[in-house]
């Protein structure tokens, strides 16, 4: 029995040193020292051994198993070892290389000519204002001086929530709500996104505007044109060449058109402005007293001007851009270009 206990000894060091993955390190643990095992079988054996030999091979025999079991669990725990030093030289970063590009967001076109228009007109001292995108009829139309049959009001044109209430056309509201609690003088602008029921190359149903307004006595009409040749100078340059038109707007009277020369063909006709070498720009006009008597603002001692422009006109003509309907695709493509 002792002999078979050495055979057995021989075979499962054999064996362990062959081995190298873990599965196989416990298949020896269980080949040998399991429930089953073959060391196990031979102490269950211990009775076919004589009296004499008893105690020896009882003593080798738990030799052999804290032996085995040590020399097993040191092979698992250096086998775990070099599992960790593979995962770690695989997941190795080099610090030298260069690292990942990290990818910046870009100020939307539209919110950056918004911020320039904004910080021109706060230069010349007006206040930034907001108000709200649903609306009041009174607020956007009759207070405007633009009574129930007025063709702006007109189910094609305007979004109706209630026969009261509608999406704003434009950012003006903000003006008389502001009129109804302060005096003047007040110079103030007004941004904002606007509603119409509109949409093609150079039309979308949501789009962006900024209307100003300055009250105060003695305002001329001398005031508006300085005030707005200086503005378009400082957002399309010093050479810009400008020119107003007689035109008509319910809340300005009188009222005028401005244009700039084309900023594509440089006036010489093309087919952005028509060939007419002029772009339309915006409207402007001397607030109409019917407006100021809505805010009870007294006509005879107070006088202003307002003009309206939308944001998205102004970023097609400055940064060249041909179709509107880019500034809402949100294709990144684009909006890095700015």
């Amino acid at each position: 029995m002792i002999s078979e206990l050495q055979k057995l000894e021989k075979d499962a060091l054999a064996e362990l040193s062959a081995a190298e993955a873990e599965d196989q390190f416990l298949n020896i643990r269980t080949k040998y020292l399991g429930r089953k095992g073959l060391l196990t079988g031979l102490l269950r054996n211990i009775a076919q051994v004589s009296d004499n030999e008893k105690p020896l091979f009882g003593k080798l025999c738990n030799e052999l198993k804290n032996s085995l079991n040590s020399k097993i669990d040191a092979a698992l725990l250096e086998q775990a070892n070099r599992n960790k030093e593979n995962i770690l030289l695989k997941e190795k970063i080099d610090v030298t290389l260069p690292g990942n590009a990290v990818k910046y967001g870009h100020i939307h076109p539209v919110v950056q000519i918004r911020r320039e228009i904004c910080s021109v007109f706060a230069s010349f001292g007006f206040s930034i204002v907001e108000g709200p995108e649903i609306e009041l009829d009174y607020y956007n139309f009759e207070a405007l001086n633009m009574p129930k049959d007025h063709p702006a009001r007109d189910m094609q044109d305007t979004f109706y929530i209630e026969d009261n209430i509608v999406l704003r056309t434009h950012t003006s509201p903000v003006q008389v709500r502001i009129m109804e609690k302060v005096r003047p003088p007040l110079r103030i602008l007004s941004p904002g996104k606007v509603y119409r029921r509109d949409s093609d190359v150079s039309h979308t149903p949501m789009f962006h505007q900024i209307e100003g307004l300055l009250v105060d006595k003695g305002v001329n009409f001398g005031d508006l044109k300085g005030i707005l040749s200086a503005f378009l100078k400082k957002i399309f340059g010093s050479a810009t060449t400008l020119r107003f038109r007689p035109s008509f707007f319910p809340f300005t009277e009188p009222s005028a058109e401005v244009d700039i020369r084309c900023v594509m063909c440089g006036g010489k006709g093309c087919r952005v402005c028509g060939q007419s070498g002029w772009l339309e720009i915006l409207g402007s006009g001397m607030v109409d007293p019917a407006v100021f008597q809505n805010v009870n603002y007294d006509p005879e001692e107070y006088s202003g001007f307002a003009f309206g422009l939308g944001l998205e006109r102004i970023a097609m003509l400055k940064y060249g851009i041909s179709d509107i309907r880019l500034f809402f695709e949100n294709d990144i493509r684009f909006l890095k270009q700015f």
